[in-house]
């Protein structure tokens, strides 16, 4: 256990497993570990954790950028917060000493001090965000398909966030499930995250957006199109206020995502709705959440 500079150690331990992708992976396994004589509170925790990084391994997306297939300078950068972090926080709870070196730390003590979904949802969410954000002239050296699924890669993790924290905004009157859908603890989760159905695994991905597009099928193209796209504008919004990150607001733009993203290309995100989509859209209309910051941004969804 370090006795000091917390900081110090966590970047450390990230730089011994900067070129190893499984080691990064294995290093973010061992943070969720209880030390000796302690209850293992984390553990149910670990698998939404690492079902992300094990698609970001298979994808080659950690690879070192000088071997014979790189991997990618964004993801790597994004991947290595949240190592950082996750190191950070454990590190200082267990003893180790000075300052944070990030605002988002102070969510992942939360999470380490009293783990739950929310807690865990806004620790995860507010480095990755905070990620996005010091890292825009990565994102906007990624392939044009690449940088639409970054966009998608936040939207989805904004929204299963909300589940947990904000259920009225994420499911209106179907409220009572979305604690439940959006536990990070059960599987059910990581239908909200994941994409390895619609991406290749491999990376960078080249040709047309579209073919990528009309491969979401099923629950995704539900997902996307039926449910989350009405309440886009809400959930930045209120994820912004969620995770004290305000250049989160301006990722979004009048419903279409502005990550590295040109907003005058909506189309990409406004398909034709399947019929199962348009019935999502009438069954499920947005909760009325303000679209912009103000004083109602405090006021809890779920009563």
């Amino acid at each position: 256990m370090p006795v000091s500079g917390a900081a110090e150690y966590a970047a450390s331990e990230v730089a011994r497993v900067r070129d190893d992708p499984a080691g990064r992976v294995a290093l973010m396994r061992s943070l969720y570990e209880a030390p000796p004589g302690l209850p293992e509170l984390h553990l149910p925790y670990r698998r939404a954790a690492l079902a992300f990084m094990d698609w970001q391994l298979r994808r080659g997306l950690l690879n070192a950028l000088d071997g014979e297939s790189p991997g990618s300078p964004w993801w790597r950068a994004v991947n290595e917060r949240l190592l950082r972090d996750t190191a950070e926080s454990r590190a200082l709870v267990l003893g180790g000493g000075g300052p944070m070196s990030s605002p988002s730390v102070a969510h992942s003590v939360a999470f380490v001090r009293r783990p739950s979904a929310q807690a865990w949802y806004r620790a995860h969410n507010a480095t990755i965000v905070s990620a996005y954000v010091d890292h825009r002239e990565l994102a906007a050296d990624e392939s044009h398909v690449e940088r639409f699924f970054i966009n998608l890669v936040l939207v989805r993790m904004l929204y299963a966030h909300a589940l947990v924290a904000a259920p009225r905004l994420a499911l209106s009157w179907l409220a009572p499930l979305a604690r439940l859908l959006g536990d990070p603890r059960l599987g059910m989760a990581g239908m909200f995250l994941s994409l390895s159905r619609v991406l290749p695994d491999r990376y960078p991905l080249r040709g047309d957006l579209r073919q990528y597009v009309d491969a979401e099928h099923g629950f995704g193209r539900l997902l996307d199109i039926g449910v989350i796209r009405p309440r886009l504008d809400a959930l930045y919004s209120w994820s912004a206020h969620e995770l004290s990150i305000r250049e989160l607001e301006a990722l979004v733009r009048d419903g279409v995502p502005a990550y590295a993203w040109d907003v005058a290309e909506a189309e990409p995100w406004n398909p034709p709705p399947t019929p199962l989509a348009r019935a999502a859209q009438r069954l499920l209309p947005p909760a009325g959440y303000p679209h912009r910051a103000g004083s109602c941004l405090a006021k809890p969804l779920d009563g």
